[in-house]
């Protein structure tokens, strides 16, 4: 099932980061889910299975200037590596471009890191296709 993500689930969620690579994110990720979930251009759903958080995924809305349609952007989708090949990223990916579409996007991106491979195939499967270069500088 997916719903809402809630603050009660910031340890199943840390332990999903954990599975990326993100590790320590326990002292500090009960705050980030509450901002994320008090902005209205923010939204983080998970994937309940068997009463446990088996995926999230964070989906940030952006107006845009220059085109008719916004952007979403996903900005985390995980699923726990001992329940994936269960078409749970599947579900909540089209899930979340379910919801872009109603709130007038006419593209959903993701950046996704060039180490991970699995990762890519599983966007191509979903009808994403590359886009050129992203740049980004540290703050």
């Amino acid at each position: 099932m997916i719903r809402h993500a809630r603050v009660e689930d910031s340890r199943e969620i840390s332990e999903l980061l954990d599975q990326l690579g993100y590790s320590n994110t326990g002292s500090f990720i009960k705050e980030n889910i509450e901002r994320l979930l008090a902005h209205p251009d923010e939204m983080l759903m998970v994937y309940e299975d068997e009463g446990r958080v088996a995926a999230c995924i964070s989906l940030h809305f952006i107006p845009q200037l220059a085109l008719i349609g916004d952007i979403a952007c996903i900005s985390y989708l995980i699923v726990d590596e001992t329940t994936r090949g269960k078409g749970i990223g599947q579900k909540i990916e089209e899930y979340a471009s379910r919801v872009a579409k109603q709130r007038n996007c006419d593209r959903i991106q993701v950046h996704c890191h060039s180490r991970r491979n699995d990762a890519h195939r599983f966007y191509d499967r979903q009808g994403f296709s590359e886009s050129p270069k992203y740049f980004s500088k540290m703050l």
